[in-house]
């Protein structure tokens, strides 16, 4: 299992499926933007998206969305902020805000937001 920070600086990948994104991390996940929809509902009774944790990945699957890879245009991205499950979720500096990038052979992308992407809060 790897860290945010290890997927970051080793700029590790993660997949995608349809409705499915493969993590390559575990993570507290505090929002989860995509288009104009926020996600802050992560409880098992949520209809906007599901996550399941496994030993080496985390799974998540958005209800709303049959394919991601044909809702999304190449340059958006799906946003989230997430804290290492290791850290304090209440401390901000923990916060970090991703931008995840769906690309060809259902690779995708990881990075953190640039300072000129848009991300609510």
């Amino acid at each position: 299992m790897h860290t945010i920070k290890e997927v970051l600086s080793e700029k590790l990948i993660g997949l995608h499926y349809y409705n499915r994104l493969i993590l390559p991390f575990k993570a507290h996940f505090l929002k989860v933007i995509v288009h104009n929809d926020i996600i802050t509902d992560f409880s098992p009774s949520s209809k906007g998206v599901f996550i399941r944790e496994k030993e080496d990945f985390t799974d998540v699957y958005f209800y709303e969305y049959k394919d991601l890879k044909n809702s999304l245009s190449k340059y958006e991205a799906i946003k989230m902020v997430v804290v290492e499950k290791s850290e304090d979720i209440f401390n901000f500096d923990n916060h970090i805000k991703l931008a995840l990038y769906l690309e060809e052979k259902h690779k995708l992308k990881i990075e953190v937001c640039e300072e000129d992407i848009l991300f609510l809060e």
